[in-house]
């Protein structure tokens, strides 16, 4: 009866995923506690992770289940804020930081030039500020991007508040390359392995303007820059100032004025797994690894207090935090604010609109005639052409690990890691080898059984959590 109580849980759970892509994470945990195994399957199909064997999958299961438990003890502690189970829950602390930061704070933070960067205008003005502000609501800020396995944070940093502004002075919100500063900005960031936001508003000072985000999209990992789509100035800026640190009085004037870029600290293990609320975690220090955008402030009200935060745009995409985005708690007590937020804050500066945009770069020759295609499994993997899908673990009708026979039409033996051939299609699992079994013209001929291979991972768009780079991983 249990059985069947969690298969509709769970059936239930994977049809209110298909709906909305945040489910109820008080919710979720909860019943994850209950019924762990059948919760991680409902999970691995909610964000859509594939693993290469059935070693891998179970070592996934353990580090989520410890992340599991972790959850449940902080959210006891914590009122504030939540955590839950988010689409980094089956990476290890470690694996989860050397993945997804790339705030630089030991370069030198000066122009090219070495002049000091320039201080911001708005310490000195005294004009009324909002009570609270979300730039979302403006039209300045676009959908939540996703910086994927790549230190490249100080890009999407970057681009976010140069869209925002972009946006207030011209009316119209474009989105705007961050794959144009991994390739090309190279002479002080350096793409996937980190960079700083002010040294990326001074290249496209000196480049003249950035391209678009659909004419040089991104990808996720460093390459080459494209010089012809480089010289593409759609989005131009005129210069940029540094918000006085340590002071989120400052800040707070930036943000009234325009979306800002600042660095924090995000290598706590809260923040990997944070969901929902105002995070003030005390143990969120000042070593700033992350960029991030500020896009708005205000005051949240959790049924006892009124806490203050910051609205920040991460680039995760929008299967971590509250939907991409966290809160964090505004007037502290220490002057480099929550997770040091307010140490080393800038903002771009535009006075007028961009030039006529140039036209497209020429379209690349037409593709080769297709080979053969590849073979799909559930819409989500796939294996190469004249091969068989083979199931590897399923619940109830849901595969969630998938592996390829490297022959069409075969058998997927009960091991789970072998196939044997259409004409040979009987399994000896004890003997490793396939036979035709009964009469017939293979009647007494045997081979070994033939090792599957890891399945590959479809094509996605370009915001959502992941992008195939061959063979799939978990990641």
């Amino acid at each position: 009866m249990q059985r069947v109580f969690i298969f509709i849980l769970v059936a239930c759970l994977l049809g209110a995923a298909s709906a909305a892509p945040n489910v109820d994470q008080k919710l979720f945990v909860q019943n994850a506690l209950i019924a762990p195994r059948e919760s991680f399957d409902h999970w691995v199909t909610l964000v859509q992770k594939v693993y290469h064997s059935i070693e891998e999958y179970e070592r996934r299961f353990e580090v989520w289940f410890d992340n599991l438990q972790f959850v449940k003890d902080y959210n006891a502690k914590h009122t504030s804020h939540q955590l839950g189970m988010t689409r980094f829950a089956d990476l290890t602390h470690e694996e989860w930081k050397s993945k997804v930061l790339g705030y630089r704070p030991e370069m030198k933070r000066t122009l090219l030039n070495n002049k000091p960067a320039p201080p911001s205008s708005v310490d000195n003005d005294d004009t009324p500020l909002p009570k609270e502000i979300d730039w979302r609501t403006k039209g300045a800020v676009g959908p939540v991007k996703n910086q994927m396995l790549c230190g490249s944070c100080w890009a999407f940093s970057t681009t976010g508040s140069i869209e925002g502004i972009n946006a207030i002075v011209t009316g119209e919100f474009k989105s705007i390359s961050e794959q144009q500063l991994v390739d090309c900005d190279t002479s002080q960031d350096n793409g996937c392995h980190g960079g700083l936001m002010d040294y990326a508003f001074e290249f496209i000072i000196q480049n003249g303007g950035i391209d678009t985000e659909d004419d040089y999209p991104y990808l996720g990992e460093d390459g080459t820059c494209d010089v012809g789509r480089n010289g593409r100035h759609v989005v131009t800026i005129d210069g940029y100032e540094d918000v006085a640190p340590n002071d989120e009085v400052a800040l707070k004037k930036a943000v009234a004025k325009q979306p800002v870029s600042v660095a924090i600290e995000a290598d706590q293990r809260a923040f990997q797994l944070y969901v929902s609320g105002v995070f003030d975690d005390v143990e969120c220090g000042t070593s700033l690894n992350h960029g991030v955008v500020v896009v708005g402030y205000g005051v949240d009200f959790n049924g006892t207090h009124h806490l203050p935060h910051w609205l920040v745009r991460n680039s995760w995409g929008e299967e971590w935090g509250d939907g991409g985005y966290i809160k964090l708690r505004r007037d502290v007590s220490a002057a480099e604010g929550q997770c040091g937020i307010a140490m080393q804050a800038s903002y771009p500066i535009k006075k007028g609109p961009n030039p006529p945009e140039p036209p497209p770069a020429p379209p690349a020759p037409p593709p080769a005639p297709p080979g053969p295609q590849p073979v799909d499994c559930d819409g989500t993997v796939e294996c190469p052409a004249d091969s068989t899908c083979c199931c590897m673990r399923d619940f109830f009708g849901f595969c969630f690990t998938w592996a390829c026979c490297p022959l069409p039409e075969a058998t997927c033996c009960d091991d789970h890691e072998h196939c044997c051939p259409s004409d040979l299609p009987v399994c000896d699992v004890d003997e490793g080898t396939c036979s035709a079994g009964g009469n017939g013209p293979y009647s007494g001929v045997t081979i070994p059984m033939v090792k599957k291979q890891p399945a590959m991972r479809k094509e996605r768009p370009r915001w959502g959590p992941f992008r195939p780079r061959g063979a799939v991983a978990a990641t």
